[in-house]
């Protein structure tokens, strides 16, 4: 038996340690330890050696949740979210709770932000759920890491580039590059980006998006034209009177936070929507639908993300199949903001 460092505790030892030690994915010790999946009898043995040898036992946690169920699903809302966001995950948390009712099941929110995971952690640590919906994916998605370190079922609404994780989401990449592919197609040659935190995948599928679109329609993206990480109203306003200074076609926009200021800001100075510039919008909202003239938007149907999200998460935790990836359909709505 080939003998490895031990640990000072067996308290101590994660399966982030033992995928270390011997060299493989925390996925496959997972599998190992859980005899689940797919797994080499050779590795299983390695796994299951290093197990005897450290003498270690599963996260009490996760272990509980598998032996009993509370019937009960965590959903995780940003702390963070500004106001225009909140409609989203509301929607978002209102499919999820019609597919958790569906299935007797019962829905407990908590929330997080980009580097706080603590209340989360909370949740999980006192045995409230048998799985987690999150509902907006990062970059560097700690809560998504941790779920995952300590093997609760979760499934993520949004894209992530882990394949080991489920997830719901609508095709960003392919409604945003259908939307900039019409809007160069109607013969505008200026084509200004707008977008939001690239550390929020949907942001940057929506810049993959912009980009495929000019790879596709043979032209050349003017990078002076493109502005990421919009957080606030003043940078929007810097960006379109940059934009305008350098003769603007078309402003698209990544979602309703930004298209709304971007509106409000060239309402401020008079300049006529289509007639100076066209206006855009990757993401619509009801904060789009009073504008004059309509804001031609991305439909997508939040609520159905939510319910496919609560449907995939009890279909994993009742150890039914379910899909890696699953994509709610889009529709670009057509409107005078860019005839």
């Amino acid at each position: 038996m080939k003998h490895y460092n031990k640990q000072s505790s067996p308290r101590n030892i994660t399966i982030g340690d033992i995928a270390k030690d011997l060299g493989l994915s925390k996925t496959t010790i997972s599998r190992a330890i859980s005899g689940k999946g797919r797994i080499g009898a050779e590795t299983k043995q390695r796994v299951q050696e290093y197990i005897l040898e450290h003498n270690y036992r599963p996260n009490l946690v996760a272990k509980g949740l598998a032996q009993s169920k509370t019937y009960n699903i965590g959903v995780v809302l940003p702390a963070d979210a500004n106001l225009t966001e909140i409609p989203f995950f509301q929607s978002c948390l209102m499919g999820i709770c019609e597919a958790a009712a569906s299935m007797d099941y019962d829905v407990l929110i908590t929330t997080v932000t980009d580097d706080d995971i603590s209340l989360l952690k909370r949740l999980i640590d006192n045995q409230k759920v048998d799985g987690v919906v999150l509902t907006r994916s990062l970059v560097h998605d700690l809560p998504a890491e941790y779920l995952k370190e300590i093997g609760i079922p979760f499934v993520l609404i949004g894209t992530s580039e882990d394949e080991d994780i489920v997830q719901i989401d609508s095709d960003h990449e392919a409604g945003c590059c259908e939307l900039t592919t019409f809007v160069l197609k109607t013969g505008c040659e200026r084509v200004a980006l707008l977008a939001g935190n690239q550390n929020h995948m949907v942001n940057r599928s929506r810049y993959q998006g912009y980009k495929k679109a000019f790879l596709e329609t043979d032209k050349e993206i003017n990078n002076d034209l493109v502005f990421l990480n919009l957080n606030n109203n003043i940078l929007i306003q810097k960006a379109v009177n940059y934009v305008l200074e350098r003769g603007v076609d078309c402003i698209l926009c990544s979602d309703d936070f930004i298209c709304s200021k971007v509106i409000t800001h060239l309402e401020d100075k008079k300049i006529a929507i289509p007639d100076k510039v066209k206006v855009a919008s990757y993401y619509n909202s009801n904060h789009l639908e009073n504008h004059n003239p309509p804001i031609t938007a991305l439909n997508i149907s939040i609520k159905e993300l939510g319910i496919t999200a609560g449907k995939h998460l009890i279909k994993i935790i009742t150890g039914e199949p379910a899909s890696h990836k699953s994509l709610v359909n889009y529709e670009i709505v057509l409107k005078k903001s860019t005839s």
